[in-house]
């Protein structure tokens, strides 16, 4: 994986879609159903995703996965204020799954090399 100071600043929607283990059609859609989500898009329109948009990303996916919630209920605990542990341990988790989607894609990445 790449050091910080060479970690990569913008992620296409396939790469995210790999780290994330989510269909990009899912990533599209929770664009339009979460506002706190909006990725920047290039001149032709390609959405370009930063490290903070995948841990957002999969702070929902934890919310609706493991917590159960519907989209709108998702929607709401992003927007409630928490206790601080609470957003601490959620931030923590959302940035572990980064890290472990992360090192997946390096790996499959480096699999791709040998045949």
């Amino acid at each position: 994986m790449k050091q910080n100071g060479d970690e990569k600043r913008y992620y296409s929607i396939s790469e995210v879609s790999r780290i994330t283990g989510l269909e990009a059609y899912v990533l599209r859609y929770w664009e339009k159903e979460f506002p706190v989500l909006r990725p920047r898009k290039n001149r032709g329109g390609n959405r370009l995703y930063t490290s903070g948009d995948i841990e957002l990303i999969n702070r929902i996916n934890h919310l609706r996965t493991r917590e159960k919630l519907t989209i709108a209920g998702a929607r709401t605990k992003l927007m409630m204020r928490r206790p601080s542990e609470e957003k601490t341990e959620m931030t923590t988790q959302a940035r572990m799954q980064t890290v472990i989607g992360l090192i997946r894609k390096e790996v499959e990445d480096l699999l791709k090399l040998f045949p």
